[in-house]
C-alpha cells in the first residue's frame, strides 16, 4: 500500500482564506475521510496545553474572541488552519453563519466518544527535539504526541475488536486481529503533521537557553532535525498512517518576536528564514516519498 505524503500547497492556500472565514463553520456533509489526526505546535494546538505547567498556553482572552467556544486554548482569535482544513475534508461545504463545535477534540479529551473520528495531539511550543520550548515550561514534544497516539490506537483496537466480536461465534478476538483492524481504520484517516518551528524559535535561536547553535551550523541542524523527523514519520507509517499532510516551517524570521528581538530596524531576520528554508528543502524528500518506510 502506498504512503501518500500530500504537498503543503493546499494547506498554505487554505491559510490565506482563514481571515475571511473566521466566523464560518462547517456543516454536516459527506466526509471525504472518516477520521483526522493532528500532530503539531501552537499553529494547531486547540487546548492540549491548558492543563500543563507552562507559559505556552492561551486559555484566556483576548484569545478566542472571534471563536464560538471562546478561549479554548487555540493560539489565535478565531479558528486555526486545522479547524478550517477539518471543514474541507469532513464536510461538503462551509457555512458562513452557522456556528457549531463539531471540531476534532484535543487529546486531553481522550475519553471522547468520537475517538474513531480523530484527535488533535498538537502542543504549543513543542518541537521535534524533546527539549525545544522547555524554557517556557512543560510541552508535549513530537515523541510525546506519538505516545499519546499509541494510547489512542490501543483504544481503537479495542473498539473495533468489540464491534467485530459481536459477529464472532466465540465472542473474542486475538490481539493481533484487533491491531490489524485498528491499522486498517487508520489507513483511511488523514494525518496532518506540522513540526519544526519551535526547534528554531524556541531552541536554535535562543542561545541563552540552548547550545544547539554552538554544536551545529544551520545546515547541520537541518540535517539532524530531518533525520529525527523522518524516524517519527516512519513510526506513523508503522502505526497504519497512509495519508499524511506535512506542513513546512514558515517565515519564522518575520514574526513580531523575531523582529523585535533584533532591534536593527530590518523587516525580517534573514538568518532565521534561511534556516527554515534549509529545513523545508530537506523535507521535500518526504513529498517525493524519498524516505525508506519498510
Amino acid at each position: 500500500m502506498a504512503f501518500q505524503v500530500k504537498p503543503v500547497a493546499a494547506v498554505i492556500a487554505l491559510s490565506l482564506v482563514i481571515n475571511m472565514q473566521q466566523h464560518s463553520s462547517c456543516v454536516n456533509g459527506v466526509p471525504k475521510v472518516p477520521c483526522f489526526f493532528i500532530f503539531g505546535d501552537s499553529l494547531a494546538d486547540n487546548g492540549n496545553n491548558n492543563l500543563l505547567d507552562s507559559l505556552a498556553k492561551v486559555n484566556y482572552t483576548p484569545y478566542g474572541i472571534d471563536f464560538a467556544g471562546g478561549a479554548t486554548g487555540r493560539f489565535t482569535n478565531g479558528r486555526t488552519t486545522i479547524d478550517i482544513l477539518f471543514c474541507f475534508v469532513l464536510s461538503k461545504r462551509l457555512n458562513f453563519w452557522v456556528l457549531t463545535t463539531t471540531l476534532i477534540p484535543p487529546s486531553v479529551l481522550l475519553n471522547s466518544s468520537d475517538i474513531l473520528k480523530g484527535l488533535n495531539y498538537a502542543s504549543g511550543a513543542a518541537g521535534i527535539r524533546e527539549e525545544s520550548g522547555r524554557q517556557l515550561g512543560a510541552t508535549i514534544s513530537m515523541d510525546g504526541q506519538l505516545k499519546n497516539h499509541e494510547i489512542t490506537i490501543s483504544r481503537i483496537a479495542d473498539i473495533r475488536g468489540e464491534k467485530r466480536a459481536k459477529n464472532n461465534v466465540n465472542r473474542s478476538l486475538h490481539s493481533g486481529v484487533k491491531q490489524w483492524l485498528a491499522k486498517k481504520h487508520l489507513s483511511e484517516c488523514l494525518y496532518s503533521v506540522g513540526m519544526g518551528s519551535n526547534d528554531y524559535i524556541n531552541n536554535y535561536f535562543l542561545p541563552q537557553y540552548y547550545d544547539s547553535s554552538k554544536k551545529f551550523t544551520t545546515e547541520q541542524y537541518a540535517e539532524a532535525l530531518i533525520k529525527q523527523y523522518s524516524e517519527r514519520i516512519k513510526k506513523l507509517y508503522n502505526y497504519g498512517a497512509r495519508k499524511v499532510v506535512l506542513v513546512g516551517v514558515g517565515l519564522i524570521g518575520c514574526t513580531p518576536t523575531a523582529i523585535s528581538a533584533r532591534k536593527n530596524g530590518s523587516a525580517c531576520v534573514d538568518i532565521m528564514n534561511l534556516a527554515a528554508q534549509q529545513f523545508n528543502q530537506r523535507q521535500q524528500k518526504f513529498n517525493r516519498c524519498q524516505i525508506h518506510l519498510y
